[in-house]
């Protein structure tokens, strides 16, 4: 089921009231969804953690949300058991190359090619960002893709943001704030290091993160004091730890979205715990 309800002129709050935008005469009558981004280096398990923030939404009753897939190498859709056909990088991509049909202004073609990105499911949809931007300037294309994407948001009460760990489909193509950073690493040195960075960055880059949280993934003996003395010294907040499941690497090893495993698995149970805490 779709819940991008006529992205042409409609969008809806987060208490399910409907506006037209037409007539809203550049103010702000509607809620701003809740938003959640997922950052961290590859191997960390961000998108499985990802997919398990889908699932503990869904089960609280948190709908419908929007996942967004901005990581280049997009497979947020496996672990959610979906399939998509079109990318708004693709579509991106024709715009700027003038592949857009005879008698069809470029707003209306990003139109109908975003709403052909939207991979609908029970209580949550999918859109996949693909490839970011090749040479040549995406100003006129980006500007178009921006008000789209603002438009469909908007009828989402949350949206949950798989990023690559430098964040460009964020810091290029969003202009919402971010609620809350969900910074992933496992245990290792490089692995904290690379998270401190990219809570770094997150600052630099002008998409107003509320709050950075600290998950740490893959975790078998608690935190060495070593990793532990490089969280003392920065400004990032510890939300809590997963243990190391071989039932992920099970479910992936044969194709089976994690977003499926049970509810009294370990990680899942951790991993509720943590969004329990955090998302209010």
């Amino acid at each position: 089921m779709s819940y991008a309800k006529d992205l042409t002129n409609r969008c809806h709050a987060a208490d399910g009231t409907f506006y037209d935008t037409n007539k809203l005469d550049g103010r702000e009558f509607f809620k701003m969804p809740f938003s959640i981004a997922l950052a961290g280096k590859g191997g960390t398990g961000k998108t499985t953690l990802a997919g398990l923030l889908i699932k503990y939404l869904v089960k609280s009753g948190k709908t419908p949300i929007l996942a967004v897939d901005a990581d280049s190498n997009a497979n947020f859709n496996e672990v959610l058991g979906l399939k998509y056909e079109q990318t708004l990088g693709n579509a991106r991509e024709e715009m700027k190359k003038g592949i857009v049909p005879g008698g069809m202004t470029k707003d209306v073609f990003m139109s109908m090619k975003l709403e052909q990105a939207i991979v609908e499911t029970d209580g949550y949809d999918l859109i996949v960002m693909g490839q970011p931007e090749g040479q040549g300037c995406y100003c006129a294309a980006n500007t178009l893709l921006t008000g789209f994407l603002e438009r469909l948001t908007g009828n989402y009460p949350y949206i949950v943001m798989d990023n690559e760990a430098g964040m460009e489909h964020i810091s290029r193509l969003t202009t919402s704030n971010v609620d809350i950073l969900l910074v992933i690493s496992d245990t290792s040195r490089r692995g904290i290091q690379a998270a401190v960075r990219i809570n770094q960055l997150a600052k630099n880059l002008n998409i107003g993160v509320g709050k950075s949280y600290l998950i740490i993934n893959q975790t078998k003996n608690g935190i060495p004091e070593a990793v532990s003395s490089i969280l003392n010294a920065e400004d990032l907040e510890l939300a809590g730890m997963i243990p190391m499941d071989n039932t992920i690497y099970d479910y992936d090893l044969n194709g089976q979205p994690t977003i499926e495993m049970p509810e009294d698995n370990q990680s899942v149970k951790a991993a509720f715990k943590i969004f329990e805490k955090i998302i209010k």
